[in-house]
């Protein structure tokens, strides 16, 4: 019994340990990158953390709003801001920005800001946060694209 336990649990971490992997761009490297892709993927967070946001805000109102609601939305709005800190730090910073680049402190700067700003949603839901981070991705996005 003990043993058919432990080859549960073993197979359930390595099954856990294989997707975790799995979910994140790759750090092979692969050499496949789209980089627009990647601001796409972080705009459409960036909605869905503004979207989270405003039903937080209006379920807060209802003096007899559903926890059960209120909960999910703040757990939504916390895994799409942690995805766009995930998009930030291991796909651009790690793996797209090199150190020779032209404007290499600008656009680390801006990455910066946008971790910032990211962990600044996850703690409010003060929608200027989210005002900022749009415009620090789109000042990004013009600067990175440049480069080009």
């Amino acid at each position: 019994m003990k043993k058919i336990l432990l080859q549960i649990l073993a197979g359930s971490f390595f099954i856990f340990i294989l997707s975790v992997q799995a979910y994140a761009h790759c750090e092979i490297p692969c050499g496949i990158y789209d980089d627009e892709m990647r601001i796409k993927i972080i705009n459409e967070h960036i909605v869905t953390v503004e979207k989270s946001m405003k039903r937080i805000i209006e379920l807060e109102k209802d003096e007899h709003h559903n926890s059960n609601q209120l909960v999910r939305w703040i757990m939504n709005k916390e895994h799409h801001a942690d995805e766009i800190q995930e998009i930030v730090s291991q796909y651009f910073m790690t793996q797209r920005i090199k150190l020779d680049m032209e404007n290499y402190e600008k656009q680390l700067g801006l990455l910066h800001q946008m971790l910032i700003y990211s962990m600044k949603c996850k703690q409010t839901t003060d929608l200027t946060n989210v005002t900022k981070l749009k415009s620090i991705v789109d000042d990004f996005e013009a600067l990175y694209f440049k480069k080009k």
